[in-house]
């Protein structure tokens, strides 16, 4: 795309995010009760609401463009495709936990090239692209951090590794580093893309999930592949690892394969 093609979809972007934003907070700490879906994982009228508002809004104004969606699913376009995740923590959503964002990417030929994470109950929003990460406006920077034994470390819940074995592989990878946390969905990213923290590693991601993360970690100095140190695309796997600087992903990835 050039560069004029480059900022109407970041400052689309930014439309939908605050689309997102606005439905989420309508809806926030007023809106209990969910439905749960084929894999157990809840759904709320909001995360519905948002999504539907967002393709209605993409539909107007790129009709050639596909969506993929959490909750709607995937319709193709010959132009690029956006993916969305309206509700990204949706637990943390239904809790009253404010750490839960909006997810929102814009792929061509399936690699992510913006990246949106918008915390609407915190007023953050991160924006990843070729001319760098910003966090409300102002540049954002991962840590300098290089060494295991001094990073700080973060997962949403030992519950969404899939196996047991991914789980000690994670647990023993993680005992070694300075500073464990859980929490946090996809604000950990955000997180780490500032420099406050400085490896996450997660299992069990979707698409919807980790392809915003992309252009995020990366324009941010980051890396962010799979397990196994690939670069991540819409059909990339659930395994997920960033980190502030190549030297702690490889680290990571070496402690992980152990």
């Amino acid at each position: 795309m050039n560069r004029s093609e480059s900022e109407d979809l970041l400052e689309f972007a930014g439309k939908l995010a605050d689309i997102a934003r606005r439905i989420a907070l309508e809806h926030f700490r007023s809106t209990s009760q969910f439905e749960r879906k084929s894999d157990e994982s809840p759904v709320t009228i909001a995360d519905k609401a948002i999504e539907n508002a967002m393709r209605s809004a993409i539909a107007e104004r790129y009709p050639a463009h596909g969506i993929y969606g959490e909750e709607a699913g995937r319709t193709s376009g010959q132009a690029g495709t956006w993916v969305l995740d309206p509700i990204d923590g949706t637990k943390s959503f239904i809790t009253g936990i404010p750490l839960f964002g909006a997810l929102i990417s814009f792929l061509e030929t399936d690699t992510p090239q913006i990246g949106v994470i918008d915390i609407p109950a915190l007023g953050e929003r991160w924006v990843g692209s070729s001319g760098g990460t910003f966090l409300n406006g102002r540049p954002a920077r991962a840590s300098a951090c290089t060494e295991l034994a001094d990073a700080r470390v973060s997962t949403t819940s030992p519950e969404f590794f899939r196996s047991e074995q991914d789980w000690l592989r994670f647990d023993r990878m993680s005992r070694s580093a300075a500073i464990r946390r859980f929490g946090g969905d996809c604000y950990q990213y955000g997180l780490l893309a500032s420099g406050h923290l400085d490896l996450v590693v997660e299992d069990t991601l979707q698409p919807y999930d980790y392809l915003a993360l992309v252009p995020v970690i990366e324009n941010a100095g980051g890396v962010i592949t799979d397990w196994e140190g690939r670069r991540l695309t819409i059909d990339s796997g659930e395994r997920i690892v960033a980190a502030a600087t190549p030297r702690l992903h490889e680290q990571a990835l070496t402690a992980l394969r152990s």
